[in-house]
């Protein structure tokens, strides 16, 4: 070992004296050479890296891309994809780096202790990212299969990357200060507190993390609504601290990752699952048009199968045809024409290709208001797709609207100050 030493110091001793002669034999003065050796020796060294970098990672990378197509390991592409080839790739030229500062600063020895020391922490963070790619890459594999699919794999990677940074603070701290790792916890437990109180986002966001995970609350890919923040769109990314939402106007909002634990939000997962989008909407019907229908209207409303079944089922109960004196008659049992309507409804919704008939189907009146007698359609699509949704939607709204007067029905609407509504409702029933 000595001797080895002994002769790494002669070849060093050998090229600066070669160097000092030739400068020398050029006709540059002394007080300069000492200068113009470490710029020329500086540019030397950077130049060799590059060009050991390039290549060692060239070469890695060709070996990885064959060994992914012998073998069919997906895991290979991965490394490529996560820069492990140039990550290892720095070895080679960390090594010429470090044997190569006692010959380029032979003339400056105080810089030759700073310079290792420089050298070795550069060393740290490379081991840690070649660790990180090799873990992203494992984590990528992980990501192909079905179970890990949309989980936030992000999250738990950076919480690694913490962890080995922490390490690698401690192994740096032992390198510049030539203490041990004992002396760098004891000056982090006073300043615990501090430390605490700077990566309190990070700590939160990854309890948020754990608790998002662990209890499936949302993936990637999942439709959210969250208000307090403006996101209405698909989950883009999970990581340590924020979530990404591209909303549907195509703009990202970011969400703090805890804030899906302590604020509420909407996952419209669950629709997706059930392969059906609810629509609700509500019709207002004038008070006066509501009326009870005579035998002659029921006859005419029989071609129709569902509604035939509904009347007959009615007329089997009891129910009668109301005379103008029997009106205000307790105990009448009748049909309105808003019942009609009703039923009608509900067997279009059933018999409809597009709405599914194994979740809740229903029209429902609900409580009077000033505007009107409300009557509710309730219904799910058995598509979740958004713009398919929004046609079967209209597509049903039109055609109950435009049997609404087939029942002798008006829509409830509010004057624009020119209107004639009574005009038109008796045109119509004239027209009836």
């Amino acid at each position: 070992m000595e001797e080895l030493d002994q002769s790494y110091g002669s070849l060093t001793d050998s090229i600066a004296v070669w160097m000092d002669s030739l400068l020398t034999n050029w006709g540059l003065p002394h007080i300069w050479i000492a200068y113009i050796k470490i710029i020329i020796l500086l540019i030397l060294v950077i130049g060799v890296v590059f060009i050991l970098q390039y290549l060692v990672k060239r070469l890695l990378a060709y070996i990885f891309r064959r060994i992914a197509k012998v073998t069919n390991l997906s895991f290979f592409n991965h490394t490529i994809a996560n820069k492990l080839p140039h990550y290892l790739a720095l070895v080679v030229p960390y090594t010429f780096v470090r044997t190569s500062i006692p010959v380029v600063f032979y003339d400056f020895k105080s810089f030759v202790s700073p310079m290792y020391k420089l050298v070795d922490v550069y060393m740290v963070f490379m081991v840690i990212w070649t660790i990180m790619s090799l873990i992203r890459s494992f984590g990528n594999v992980l990501e192909e299969k079905p179970a890990f699919k949309n989980k936030p794999m992000k999250s738990y990677y950076q919480v690694i990357q913490i962890v080995f940074f922490l390490f690698g603070a401690v192994a740096i701290y032992a390198i510049l200060t030539g203490k041990s790792a004992t002396a760098f916890f004891a000056a982090m437990g006073a300043a615990s507190a501090v430390l605490l109180l700077m990566f309190k986002d990070t700590i939160m966001g990854f309890v948020g993390s754990i608790q998002i995970s662990t209890n499936d609350m949302v993936r990637i890919g999942d439709w959210i609504t969250m208000n307090k923040y403006g996101a209405d769109g698909d989950i883009e990314e999970i990581n340590l601290t924020t979530v990404k939402v591209r909303n549907f106007d195509k703009t990202i909002t970011t969400i703090p990752t805890y804030s899906l634990i302590s604020d509420s939000f909407q996952n419209w997962r669950g629709m997706k699952e059930a392969g059906g989008r609810r629509f609700k909407r509500v019709f207002h019907f004038r008070y006066d048009c509501v009326r009870f229908m005579t035998n002659e209207e029921l006859e005419k409303f029989k071609k129709n199968d569902a509604l035939k079944k509904y009347i007959e089922s009615k007329q089997t109960d009891g129910v009668t045809e109301i005379k103008p004196n029997e009106r205000f008659m307790a105990g009448i049992n009748a049909i309105t024409n808003i019942d009609l309507y009703i039923q009608y409804c509900i067997s279009y919704l059933r018999q409809h290709p597009k709405i599914s008939n194994d979740l809740t189907l229903l029209a429902r009146e609900l409580q009077s208001t000033t505007q009107g007698l409300p009557v509710e359609l309730y219904s799910f699509t058995n598509t979740t797709v958004w713009a398919e949704y929004e046609i079967i939607v209209a597509e049903i709204v039109n055609h109950l609207v435009s049997v609404v007067g087939d029942f002798g029905l008006v829509i409830y609407q509010e004057s624009a100050g020119s209107d004639n509504f009574d005009l038109y409702i008796k045109e119509h029933h004239m027209n009836k």
